[in-house]
């Protein structure tokens, strides 16, 4: 495949992946915005109770990772039918998953709240907000899985469009219950999950027509459901072993002081940011592999990790840029404080300086995933937290305080961590054993 035609491909799944990725933390900002019109008292609730909808969310991420390579290897071979019915377990299995956590989360919602030792009012909004958001869950578990399912069959248009029409209905529906009919942030939360339940029927249709194009099975089957569980269990402690290093982090930077806690929160949202654009290329990465890897074509693979990689690289490059020009006002747009912009600075610095590193790292991830390389994934993330460990106690031990105290807990995580997972993730590809995994 001609170098040109490879990034046609690319830039086509990349670009749309990254406006659907850009859509989902916008449902969370129309409810912040929303909620926040109601007072502090709700808007507290509401941070409380999406800390723990968030991490629900985002450990139950694997479900899109599971399903993506499985479709997109089948899809390679040829074989669309089976593909389609893949990505149909992926959503059953996301619909049984989804069901039980909906369940045991609404009934312990107060226990989870409680957790946080918040006010008694505060604690009351987000018992109300978290409990109804529990149902939505397993509508969220069966929009990653579907998701999946479309970009295993190279399409990432769909998603965006499902995603775009799914934010514009939680925004009127929110807006119409919360303040239309007078329910408080309890309207927010239904207005969400009506919007996500939406969302759910809609991707029912597409895949259902999608089947019946194919004639593939749109009944559960035992093998491909453990499959993808088994699968999908390895992802889940990669994705825990990231959540680790995230936490673990925090907890530093807390132990710092309330100013560099602060600090470490802008520094992490502008990495978050950057990220949204190399997951949409790790997306593409995902799709492409898997596909060529169905074709049993080693030199389309090999090319396919060439160019995502150079095209993780030069994008990091082009990031860090930006990041490092505008390092001494993002502090001020942020905080207003001059004083804390100039302590933000450095550790933005760093951050710059190690973007095409976390591009080519996030590329990687993808590569792995797209090959159904889970077991290394969840392997190499529990030996990067025992290389990170270290740089961490190191922090703890020394206590640095102020713009020297966020540096380095900027070379902690963006050199030290995002390091360790370069030389993981970089190691393996140079072989071909990860090239061989099952489908």
């Amino acid at each position: 495949m001609p170098d040109a035609t490879l990034n046609r491909d690319i830039l086509r799944l990349a670009i749309p992946a990254l406006g659907s990725l850009i859509a989902e933390p916008l449902f969370l900002i129309v409810d912040s915005a929303l909620v926040g019109h109601l007072g502090v008292v709700p808007l507290a609730g509401l941070g409380v109770a999406s800390a723990v909808l968030q991490t629900i969310v985002g450990l139950m991420i694997f479900l899109a990772y599971s399903t993506t390579p499985a479709v997109a290897r089948r899809f390679g071979a040829g074989d669309p039918a089976k593909a389609v019915s893949a990505g149909i377990d992926g959503m059953w299995l996301a619909l049984g998953l989804g069901a039980v956590l909906a369940v045991v989360g609404y009934t312990t919602t107060p226990f989870w709240v409680g957790l946080f030792h918040a006010p008694a009012a505060v604690t009351e909004q987000a018992i109300q907000y978290l409990g109804i958001s529990m149902w939505g869950l397993p509508a969220m578990l069966i929009v990653f899985a579907a998701t999946g399912l479309l970009r295993g069959m190279q399409d990432t248009v769909t998603p965006l469009w499902i995603a775009g029409i799914g934010f514009a209905a939680n925004a009127v529906l929110n807006f119409a219950f919360i303040y239309g009919a007078g329910w408080g942030i309890a309207g927010s939360a239904v207005g969400t999950v009506v919007a996500q339940w939406g969302m759910v029927a809609a991707y029912v249709i597409i895949v259902a027509r999608l089947a019946a194009r194919h004639t593939a099975s749109v009944l559960p089957q035992a093998d491909g459901i453990r499959g993808t569980a088994r699968s999908g269990g390895w992802m889940l402690l990669r994705t825990l072993s990231l959540r680790a290093a995230l936490l673990a982090t925090v907890a530093v930077a807390t132990g710092l002081g309330t100013a560099e806690i602060a600090g470490w929160q802008v520094a992490f949202t502008i990495f978050s940011t950057a990220a949204f654009a190399l997951d949409a290329l790790a997306i593409a990465a995902q799709a492409l592999i898997g596909k060529q890897l169905g074709a049993d074509d080693v030199h389309a693979v090999r090319h396919v990790l060439g160019r995502t990689v150079a095209w993780g690289f030069w994008f990091g490059v082009i990031v860090g840029l930006v990041i490092g020009v505008c390092s001494a006002w993002i502090g001020l747009l942020f905080t207003g404080s001059e004083a804390i912009a100039a302590m933000i600075q450095p550790a933005l610095i760093v951050l710059a300086v190690m973007q095409p590193v976390c591009g080519v790292v996030f590329v990687l991830d993808g590569v792995l995933i797209g090959a159904n390389d889970a077991r290394y994934l969840a392997a190499a993330g529990g030996l990067n937290l025992i290389v990170y460990a270290p740089a961490l106690a190191l922090l703890i031990w020394l206590q640095p305080t102020g713009a020297w105290g966020l540096a380095w807990l900027a070379v902690a995580f963006f050199g030290v961590y995002m390091l360790a997972r370069l030389v993981t993730l970089g190691w393996r590809v140079r072989g071909t054993r990860w090239m061989l995994q099952p489908a």
